[in-house]
């Protein structure tokens, strides 16, 4: 009897440790799932990309290129090209079918070396067609300084296509703007030495005081000392320790991988032109009640043609109307209660149950809103 005692209570023991084990298992993963690298929720101040235009031409196009009469600077800029090249066409008629004026548009990342390659977006600007099985002429491509930093050639990659005849015609995608894969030579590079800082700040890409001072103290908690400190609420500056062994790069490839679970305002975003809400996590609603209805008329007209007696003589056919007519007053709406602090989940079944759309979902939280009830902030896009 004693030995079947302690079997049961030595089962019983292992039984809550177990229980134990898998709780702080489930408590564990919900954080690791909630926690973000900060590699993902910051960028390094000053390492960022520079965007770079210019104007070309595209030639080389089956007769879908801009018209003298509707774009007269392609015309212009094809006599200032073949001037450079020797050839002096000033005075003669030109036929520009074949040629399309375009802006092209680039990304210079960070560090980029002279010589290494960079893609390129090219539009038209004129009254081309199609953009297709053209090349894009050397094009430089300056920067908001002024000063040129790369130079683009080369075939165009047009995803979209345009077909048609007397009657129809069919465009599917846009077939004046399309890439160059490494169409692009980087000529210039913009000098930012990071190897030899003694400190940076990370900027937050959802700015938020709460997730900037628990960037700082995982930070601090890796380095063993304070050397990170929120300025704002975008902005952690980080000083690189002395006793550091390593360079600044060192450190940040270390600082990026450290996880931090980021915080956010309640915030409800509402698309009014496509009906989309996204609702955050943080949403809380106070204790209200909610009716929704609404007056909906239908009006169906059915008219039918009353025919004269067989063999009779002066009758003839007339239209008689015969119109339908359904009203919906809502009157199987309830009122639906929303209890105070309802979570997301709830708040969500409580509109859901009322059986609305999206669209007039956007206007009950509009209402929630101005009456007190929702406590977050609504952002229209």
């Amino acid at each position: 009897m004693i030995l079947q005692t302690k079997q049961l209570r030595s089962l019983f023991i292992k039984l809550v440790i177990c229980i134990g084990v898998l709780l702080l298992s489930v408590l564990y993963m919900n954080i690791a799932d909630a926690a973000s690298r900060i590699k993902d929720l910051v960028t390094i101040e000053g390492v960022r990309e520079n965007q770079l235009v210019g104007y070309g031409l595209v030639v080389g196009l089956n007769g879908t290129g801009d018209s003298l009469r509707n774009a007269p600077f392609t015309q212009q800029s094809l006599i200032a090209m073949l001037e450079r090249l020797g050839v002096n066409t000033r005075g003669a008629n030109m036929l520009t079918d074949n040629t399309a004026a375009v802006m092209v548009t680039a990304e210079l990342p960070p560090f980029a070396r002279t010589g290494s390659r960079i893609d390129v977006s090219i539009s038209s600007i004129g009254d081309a067609e199609d953009l297709r099985g053209g090349t894009l002429i050397v094009t430089s491509l300056i920067g908001a300084d002024g000063e040129v930093y790369a130079v683009a050639q080369g075939p165009l990659q047009i995803s979209g296509f345009s077909a048609g005849g007397d009657a129809a015609a069919i465009t599917q995608g846009v077939p004046t703007a399309g890439r160059i894969p490494n169409g692009a030579v980087i000529e210039k590079e913009i000098n930012y030495f990071m190897a030899g800082r003694s400190s940076l700040e990370f900027s937050l890409t959802n700015p938020d005081f709460t997730t900037a001072k628990r960037i700082s103290t995982v930070i601090n908690s890796k380095m063993g000392m304070p050397v990170a400190s929120p300025l704002d609420q975008s902005t952690v500056q980080i000083f690189k320790p002395k006793e550091y062994a390593g360079s600044m790069v060192d450190m940040i490839t270390e600082l990026e991988q450290l996880e931090v679970t980021p915080d956010q305002k309640a915030r409800v975003v509402i698309d009014e032109r496509s009906g989309i809400i996204v609702i955050g996590q943080d949403v809380r609603v106070s204790e209200v009640a909610i009716a929704q209805g609404s007056l909906t008329i239908r009006v169906t007209e059915t008219p039918q043609v009353s025919q004269p007696a067989p063999f009779a003589e002066g009758g003839e056919a007339v239209v008689v109307p015969r119109t339908d007519v359904e009203v919906d007053d809502g009157a199987d709406q309830k009122l639906a209660l929303l209890k105070p602090g309802v979570n997301l989940q709830d708040l969500v079944d409580g509109l859901n149950a009322l059986g609305i759309g999206p669209r007039d979902m956007i206007a009950i939280l509009q209402a929630l809103k101005v009456s007190g009830a929702l406590q977050a902030e609504i952002e229209v896009m």
